[in-house]
């Protein structure tokens, strides 16, 4: 389901910044972009996302930004300073030798002490920022869930009064049918047996007969409702209804022995391609 979410905070050695998108995916299917120090971290994001989610594609970012005020700052290590200064001056006084540069002393393997922020610290952090980032895309899919529900709660109710209408005129379409078929064979001049003819006139009827398709209809959209009811995934199923759906328009479309039928399926199937859609949004 397509959604967005950023979160940021604030620490006495920088910030983070997690940036979060969704759009839909018949799976999970997540993608990180990470400063190259939380590189150890991706295993357990990707446990988060597949512990609070089950679909989509999932465009994870997170951005570091270092406090530089104290980042900028450069400490010596005294202790090694002042025994390099001793040696420096015992070998300059057993010896012609050139004494060192400041800067020369400066590249002396520890004298500069980085600044080394405790990543175990900031790993965890990151953590758990993201563990609230995801809890917010989730309230945000929900939101958007809610919305689309609504929306297929009316095609629903749309598809229902297009069957009940079908329904009621059935009778009379097959009735009507079968007077036009006993008058064209009126017109005919051999004679016709009518015990065939009686046959003939079921087989015909029969295939007009949608019934079935309709009644198959009801059980599918009662089956939908149910099924947003739940609370758990449920784009998959809701995709496997819609085929259902569109399996017995299709049919009630070559069936129709009627225009009137035939429009009516017709406005069936712009329903459920309506609805198709909005479930690609649904996890």
């Amino acid at each position: 389901m397509t959604a967005f979410a950023r979160k940021q905070a604030d620490f006495p050695w920088g910030t983070l910044v997690w940036e979060i998108r969704s759009v839909n995916h018949r799976y999970l299917e997540p993608a990180f972009r990470l400063p190259e120090q939380f590189r150890s971290v991706e295993t357990a994001l990707r446990d988060v996302l597949r512990s609070s989610l089950s679909r989509g594609k999932i465009e994870a970012q997170l951005k570091f930004l270092p406090d530089l005020s104290e980042a900028g700052k450069i400490q010596v290590n005294e202790a090694l300073l002042e025994q390099l200064n001793h040696t420096i001056q015992k070998v300059a006084n057993a010896s012609s030798a050139s004494m060192p540069s400041s800067l020369d002393i400066l590249k002396w393997p520890g004298i500069i002490q980085e600044q080394e922020q405790e990543s175990k610290v900031i790993e965890e952090a990151s953590l758990s920022l993201f563990r609230n980032t995801v809890q917010l895309l989730k309230e945000h899919r929900d939101r958007e869930g809610a919305e689309l529900e609504k929306t297929i709660e009316g095609r629903l109710a749309a598809i229902t009064n297009i069957v009940n209408d079908i329904r009621e005129a059935l009778p009379d379409i097959l009735e009507r049918q079968k007077q036009r078929l006993q008058e064209q064979v009126a017109e005919l001049t051999s004679e016709v047996d009518p015990e065939r003819l009686e046959q003939e006139l079921v087989l015909i009827m029969q295939k007009a007969d949608i019934f079935e398709e309709i009644d198959r209809l009801d059980a599918h959209v009662k089956e939908i409702r149910h099924v947003l009811s739940r609370n758990e995934p449920i784009g998959r199923r809701l995709d496997f209804l819609m085929q259902e759906l569109n399996r017995e328009a299709n049919t009630i479309c070559s069936k129709s022995v009627v225009t009137e039928t035939t429009l009516n399926a017709v406005e069936l199937k712009v329903l459920i391609e309506q609805m198709r859609e909005q479930i690609q949004n649904i996890e």
